[in-house]
């Protein structure tokens, strides 16, 4: 009696593992060795106790929490947006004003070499001048540039009539392109383009999440399962041990051949080693889980052990096909990343256009010019001709009176036209754009098939799995059923330990079995939802670049 009440507590063990519930196993003592025998060990597999200060305890949810916070995949694809917001500055930077100024002095002296030198042996000049100037390329296509000129020039030849002179101008210059260029150039396609990669940056980031999450999800439930085939292991050789323990009682009483012992040890050794497995499937499912939601930089970060708090549980649901492909068509990453591409060849189209339209520019300079200094009247020959010759002095704020009054202005307006001859090579760049967008195209309406095709196949794979939990269910029943009948047969010695055992092995098949098929049911679900979000098998990057 009392070897079939501790098999049926193993039965309700099996039975309550199978279904997801956690079981607590405590190791069964060894039975006493025949006289003569060597003691037997008993096989079984505890794991060591973990501090609690090395366990944590995590539900799936907060599991996904960690991995937003610390895996170094999303922390690498938090990098682009913020690149692309730096290539954004780039290209506004080319409508920055510059300002640019110079200050030169230089000296001259050479010799005298003709009558009109007068009787200096040599002529000297010096100068001292400086420049600033503001440029600027406007977000209309228009461009303008400043400058204002001063200079201070002495020099001693008799043939100049300013000896120091004071000299100051003002220019303004102003280009606009009425045809080409006017609507959209260069620049503009580009700060376009670069807009388009910035949303592209985004919705690679989203799709970076996505993917992130349904990796962790994964990796949760594949622990949850390892630790479940651990106990359902652990109970199959628990029931193993409690066999052996029979078996020898029998020998002893001589109800039974000494050569069924060692069918039971190979039994028990067989347990034991799926049992090691197990243990080794558990260390192995938490690398994996760590290394998607810590940080590797935390010193506990391979000691850290992980348990999980939910246990995968089957709930039936109904799946709406036609209502998932529709809501894929309009989220998911990959279809909208083209999306965007398509908008950045329409950008590209539209400026390839403006470029096959004739180049025409208006072009309008003006001027303003101001003359100071010490004013010298000379005659032909240099010389005064026996008058008084009286210096007349022009200080540089009368000269920049000049400037201000529009004394001396000077202008000039010209229109500029190009236009090629034949075929252009715009024409031809224009013909690939256009070639190019129809291709994307024809790609997106491709991916809308394939998209379609892996969501319908998503929520195939759930009804799939949920058929699956449900006959692997009753097959475990069915198992746990024949099991229990040939303990009964082999007590009244009808049965043999070979078919008990099979019945055992069978048991422990079905309800791995069940365990692995809630596990499916439990990932087709995360892939039904992920699917309409993100491809499965990972996305590529698409970044747009801008026609030139």
């Amino acid at each position: 009696m009392r070897t079939y009440a501790t098999r049926a507590c193993m039965l309700a063990a099996m039975v309550l593992v199978a279904s997801g519930m956690p079981v607590s196993v405590s190791a069964q003592a060894p039975a006493a060795a025949a006289p003569g025998q060597t003691p037997q060990r008993p096989l079984t597999a505890i794991q060591t106790p973990v501090p609690d200060d090395q366990l944590r305890r995590l539900t799936s949810d907060e599991a996904v929490r960690l991995a937003l916070e610390n895996n170094l995949g999303l922390q690498v694809a938090r990098f682009s947006p913020q690149l692309q917001d730096l290539n954004l500055a780039v290209t506004r930077g080319t409508w920055t004003p510059a300002l640019t100024t110079r200050f030169l002095q230089n000296g001259n002296n050479s010799p005298s070499t003709g009558f009109l030198s007068g009787s200096a042996t040599s002529t000297t000049s010096h100068q001292f001048a400086n420049n600033v100037s503001v440029q600027q390329a406007l977000k209309t296509g228009t461009s303008y540039s400043i400058g204002w000129d001063s200079a201070r020039q002495t020099t001693n030849s008799i043939l100049s009539s300013y000896p120091t002179q004071l000299n100051s101008s003002l220019a303004l210059s102003v280009s606009q392109p009425l045809v080409r260029n006017f609507k959209v150039d260069a620049t503009r396609n580009q700060l376009y383009v670069t807009q388009k990669n910035r949303e592209i940056a985004d919705v690679q980031l989203q799709q970076q999440v996505a993917v992130t999450t349904r990796s962790v999800r994964n990796a949760y439930w594949d622990l949850a399962y390892a630790r479940a085939s651990l106990q359902v292991a652990q109970q199959a050789l628990d029931l193993a041990n409690e066999s052996l323990r029979d078996t020898r009682s029998r020998v002893e009483i001589g109800t039974t051949p000494p050569i069924d012992i060692t069918e039971a040890q190979a039994e028990v050794a067989n347990r034991e080693e799926a049992v090691i497995v197990a243990q080794a499937q558990i260390e192995t499912s938490e690398d994996t889980l760590r290394t998607l939601i810590y940080d590797p930089m935390n010193p506990d970060f391979w000691t850290l052990h992980i348990e999980t708090a939910d246990a995968p549980v089957f709930t039936p649901t109904t799946v709406d096909v036609d209502g998932a492909v529709r809501n894929a068509l309009e989220k998911r990453t990959d279809l909208g990343q083209s999306k965007k591409s398509l908008e950045a060849n329409d950008l590209n189209i539209k400026y390839l256009r403006n470029q096959t339209l004739p180049d025409v520019t208006a072009q309008i300079d003006y001027g303003l010019t101001g003359v100071g200094g010490t004013y010298v009247p000379r005659n032909i020959l240099g010389t005064s001709g026996g008058d008084t010759v009286t210096p007349t002095d022009r200080s540089y704020l009368s000269v920049l009176g000049d400037l201000v009054n529009n004394a001396y202005p000077r202008w000039t307006a010209q229109v500029n036209i190009a236009y090629p001859i034949g075929h252009s090579q715009q024409e031809a760049s224009l013909a690939q754009a256009r070639l190019q967008y129809n291709q994307n195209l024809t790609q997106l309406k491709n991916q809308q098939l394939q998209v379609a095709t892996q969501v319908r196949e998503s929520a195939r794979q759930v009804v799939t799995n949920q058929k699956r939990v449900e006959t692997t269910r009753a097959a475990r029943e069915f198992a746990r059923s024949r099991l229990d009948a040939e303990q009964r047969k082999f007590a009244a010695g009808t049965s043999t330990n070979f078919l008990v055992f099979q019945a055992q092995r069978d048991l422990a098949q079905a309800a791995n079995n069940e365990l692995r098929a809630i596990l499916d049911y439990q990932k087709s679900l995360i892939d039904l939802e992920a699917v309409q979000q993100v491809p499965l098998n990972g996305g590529g990057t698409a970044t747009v670049a801008a026609a030139r």
